[in-house]
C-alpha cells in the first residue's frame, strides 16, 4: 500500500476517544484537509457543539473550528469509514477500544496509538491481530479550559513508528508536525521518564513554569528519574531522550542547576506556556483516575522484576493512589511537603 499506490493525501481519520489530546490533534487534521471524526462521549459532543472547536498554544496559535468542520459521535459505528483510527483513549480503556475497532472498523485500517505509557501499542497488537498497529509518542501536553478550548501547553513534534505507509506524512498539517521514527519504543521509555513529572506537578498544583523554577521541585524530579534511570539500565531498557539531542542521563544534572543556569539550558529544549500544567493534575482536578500505573507504576513493576528497588517512584505512587482516593483535586503540596511523605518510603529526596 503507501501513498504511491493510491491512497490519497487527505484521509477519513477517526480520533477514538477525543479528550484534550484528541480534540486538539482532531481539529487541526481536519483544519488541514482531513475528513475528521471525533469519537466522544455524549458531555464533550455538547460541550463542542456549543461552543465550536478552539485551538490556542503556548505560541500564536489561535483556531476556532465550527462544528460543521469536522464530524462528532458517542456511537463507535463510526469507526466503519476509518482510513485511520488515532487512539486517544487513556490507557486503562485500550482494551475496550480494541474491542470496538475490531467490530466496527476496517482491517485495512490503519491503527495508531497516540497514548502516554509504553505498552499500549503492544497491547493493541495482541487485540487487533493482522492489523497494521503503530506506536506513536505526543511529546506536548494539552490543557481542556472548557467551553470548547484546548490549550497546547509545551513544545515538541509527534513521533509514530515508520511502517509501509506514509502515515505520517498524511497525519503533518499546519502546526502538528509529524514524523516517523524506525525505533520507537526507546523514545517511548524516554518519554515516561519525563512523564514521571506529571505525578509531581500534579501533586504541586504549580503551573509546569512556575514548578520547574523552584529547584526544590527540580531536585526531586532529579532524583526520581534518577532512581528510574538505575532501573531501567538494571532491566536493560533502551532508552532516548524524546524532546532534545541532550542524553536523559544528563537531564538529573540539568534539573540540579542553579536556578538561573537552569533556565538558559532548558529554554533551548522546551517552550512552556506559563499556565500549562500535566494531564495527571487535570485529571485529579476533574476527579477522573490517572495514569500512575503507567508511568511510576511501571518503573516499580519493572524494578521487582529486576529485582531492585525504587522507593521514590513506589512512594510517589502511593502519594498519587492516596489523593485519587480523598478527591479534591490537586493537594498542593510543597516539594518540602513530598520530601517528608517519601521518608515513610525511606526515599533520599536529592539521590
Amino acid at each position: 500500500m503507501g501513498e504511491a499506490q493510491g491512497r490519497s493525501n487527505t484521509s477519513r481519520i477517526v480520533v477514538a476517544g477525543a479528550g484534550s489530546i484528541g480534540c486538539f490533534v482532531g481539529g487541526l487534521l481536519a483544519r488541514g484537509g482531513h475528513d475528521v471524526t471525533l469519537l466522544l462521549r455524549a458531555g464533550t459532543a455538547e460541550e463542542i457543539t456549543q461552543n465550536g472547536l478552539t485551538l490556542t498554544d503556548f505560541g500564536d496559535l489561535d483556531v476556532a473550528l465550527a462544528p460543521d468542520r469536522f464530524a462528532m459521535s458517542v456511537d463507535p459505528a463510526c469507526l466503519a469509514d476509518a482510513d485511520i483510527v488515532l487512539v486517544t483513549v487513556k490507557s486503562g480503556a485500550t482494551e475496550e477500544m480494541a474491542a470496538q475497532i475490531v467490530e466496527h472498523a476496517p482491517e485495512d485500517a490503519v491503527v495508531v496509538s497516540l497514548q502516554n505509557g509504553v505498552a499500549n501499542a503492544a497491547l493493541l497488537r495482541e487485540l487487533l491481530l493482522g492489523w497494521d498497529v503503530r506506536a506513536g509518542m505526543v511529546p506536548f501536553n494539552v490543557v481542556w479550559v472548557g467551553g470548547g478550548r484546548f490549550h497546547r501547553g509545551t513544545s515538541g513534534d509527534i513521533l509514530i513508528e515508520r511502517g509501509l505507509e506514509h502515515v505520517g506524512r498524511q497525519l503533518n498539517v499546519p502546526d502538528l508536525t509529524v514524523h516517523e521514527h524506525a525505533e520507537l519504543a526507546a523514545v517511548q521509555w524516554g518519554k515516561l521518564l519525563i512523564n514521571l513529572n506529571n505525578a509531581l506537578n500534579a501533586l504541586s498544583g504549580l503551573p509546569l513554569q512556575a514548578q520547574l523554577g523552584d529547584r526544590r521541585w527540580r531536585r526531586l524530579m532529579a532524583a526520581q528519574m534518577e532512581e528510574a534511570l538505575m532501573v531501567l539500565r538494571v532491566a536493560d531498557v533502551a532508552f532516548q531522550n524524546p524532546v532534545a539531542k541532550v542524553p536523559m542521563g544528563m537531564v538529573p544534572r540539568i534539573l540540579r542547576l542553579r536556578t538561573w543556569a537552569f533556565r538558559l539550558v532548558a529554554k533551548t529544549m522546551l517552550s512552556i506556556d506559563p499556565n500549562a500544567r500535566s494531564s495527571m493534575w487535570e485529571d485529579l482536578e476533574k476527579g477522573r483516575g490517572t495514569e500512575i500505573d503507567e508511568l511510576q507504576g511501571k518503573i516499580v513493576r519493572l524494578a521487582r522484576q529486576a529485582n531492585v528497588a525504587a522507593p521514590i517512584n513506589a512512594g510517589i505512587s502511593e502519594l498519587i493512589r492516596d489523593v485519587e482516593t480523598l478527591g479534591g483535586g490537586s493537594p498542593k503540596l510543597t516539594a518540602q511537603e513530598v520530601q517528608a511523605r517519601l521518608r515513610a518510603f525511606e526515599a533520599p529526596a536529592d539521590g
